[in-house]
């Protein structure tokens, strides 16, 4: 079981956290269960409606996009981010190609959060922001 700092690193990571300070960072882990998968489980459907963010601990996954393989991915890997903010449709399917063990995040629970915070609210929403700007206007 990965403790509360452990948590906390791996979150700082995911760019649409990136502007949160440590003790914000500390209660969006509060979230974050800790789950495992067998090898062979879909984690992420393309097309389905997102629900939860995935952060892989430690195991491999498979992603394809259009029935395209992309390649693996392992330890640290995140998918799913945008699932806590908006409705729209997964745009990959994840399938563990190993054991996986995980964490994971629920969208409802993130959007209390949210609500709740509003210091955490406004850096995250500028992390999206940012990403999904154009390059050039």
């Amino acid at each position: 079981m990965l403790r509360k700092n452990a948590k906390i690193e791996l979150l700082r990571r995911v760019p649409l956290f990136s502007a949160c300070s440590k003790r914000e960072l500390a209660e969006i882990a509060t979230l974050a269960d800790e789950l495992r998968f067998d090898a062979g489980r879909t984690l992420i459907q393309e097309g389905a409606r997102g629900r939860e963010f995935i952060v892989v601990i430690d195991g491999s996954v498979e992603v394809r996009k259009k029935g395209r393989k992309l390649p693996k991915r392992g330890d640290h890997s995140f998918f799913g981010e945008l699932a806590l903010l908006t409705d729209a449709p997964r745009s990959a399917t994840v399938t563990t190609a190993s054991p996986v063990r995980a964490l994971v995040i629920v969208d409802h629970s993130f959007r209390r959060l949210l609500s709740a915070s509003p210091t955490i609210q406004m850096k995250v929403l500028r992390s999206l922001a940012e990403r999904l700007a154009p390059d050039d206007l």
